[in-house]
C-alpha cells in the first residue's frame, strides 16, 4: 500500500502510522496509538526491573592478628549475609611490616572459606590487591 493511502487510513481512524521492521523488504508498518504504546513498554520495563534481584555485596574486614573469637564473630556475620543472599568481600588489611607475611593472610581466608563452605562458594580466590588481600564468596554450594 502506498505511504499515502496507509497515512489517510491512519488519519481516518484517528491512529499514527509506525514503521515495525524498516528492513524488510518491503517495509512494515502498524497502525496503532503510539501514545498507548510508549504508555504500555515503559510499565512492562518498569514491572521487569521491580522482579529483578538484585545482589548486594556486604563486606568484612579484617587484620593478619585478628583474634579467634573476633574472626569467630565475623564468621558468624558473613554466614548470616550469606543466607540472605548477599555476596560477601573478606578483606585482610595489611598494616605496617604485616605486609611482609601475606602467608599469614592467605591462611586466614582460607579457614575462613573452609568454615563457611556449607553455605557458600568461593567466587574470587584470595589475591593481594595494594596493602589488601580480598576473596569473594558467594550464596549456595558448588
Amino acid at each position: 500500500m502506498p505511504i499515502r493511502k496507509a497515512l489517510a487510513v491512519a488519519r481516518e481512524h484517528d491512529l499514527d502510522l509506525v514503521e515495525v521492521a524498516p528492513n524488510a523488504d518491503p517495509p512494515v508498518c502498524r497502525l496503532l496509538n503510539y501514545g498507548k504504546y510508549i504508555y504500555e513498554r515503559t510499565k512492562k520495563e518498569k514491572e521487569a526491573r521491580k522482579a529483578q534481584k538484585v545482589r548486594e555485596i556486604k563486606e568484612i574486614r579484617l587484620r593478619p592478628k585478628t583474634g579467634e573469637h573476633d574472626v569467630a564473630h565475623k564468621v558468624r556475620d558473613a554466614r548470616r549475609f550469606l543466607k540472605e543472599g548477599c555476596k560477601v568481600k573478606v578483606r585482610v588489611r595489611f598494616r605496617g611490616r604485616e605486609i611482609t607475611h601475606p602467608e599469614v593472610a592467605r591462611d586466614l581466608l582460607e579457614r575462613i572459606a573452609a568454615d563457611l563452605e556449607d553455605v557458600s562458594h568461593v567466587e574470587e580466590k584470595p589475591r593481594l590487591e595494594g596493602r589488601t588481600m580480598l576473596m569473594i564468596l558467594s550464596p549456595g554450594n558448588k
